[in-house]
């Protein structure tokens, strides 16, 4: 079984640096919360790791379909609770790419493959949030 490890350290204000496979992550709030802003919000790197894993798993797919493409975006726009301890209710996905026409429905299987199969963080994110995608042909 793999496992995943980090380890922050407090950095002042409201900041915590993070070490993470060799990279160092700042995370920290905005003036108005308490902090100095040197870093993105916490909850918002789950929308980067969401991002990300979709992103990797669709341009895998793609290569191994030898699919050419290009102008590749992955833009995401997530709805909060309004409880304390807010989390997301609604993610919904947008896929821009620039493809033949041709090439569009090897886009959409590896799209819905990358949400429905290979990208964990999109499994996670379905256990509390309604998770949406759309896909824009540029």
């Amino acid at each position: 079984m793999a496992s995943h490890n980090t380890s922050s350290q407090f950095t002042g204000g409201m900041a915590f640096t993070t070490l993470l496979n060799g990279h160092s992550i700042t995370t920290d709030l905005a003036a108005t919360g308490g902090g100095l802003d040197k870093g993105p919000r916490p909850k918002a790197l789950m929308l980067l790791a969401l991002s990300g894993c979709t992103g990797l798993d669709v341009v895998s797919i793609l290569n191994k379909m030898r699919v050419s493409f290009t102008d590749f975006v992955i833009d995401i726009n997530a709805d909060l609770t309004d409880e304390e301890a807010a989390t997301y209710k609604t993610v919904q996905l947008i896929y821009k790419i620039k493809v033949a026409e041709e090439d569009k429905p090897k886009v959409e299987k590896a799209v819905n493959l990358s949400l429905e199969k290979y990208c964990g963080v999109a499994a996670m994110f379905r256990k509390f949030a309604t998770v949406t995608k759309e896909i824009v042909y540029l």
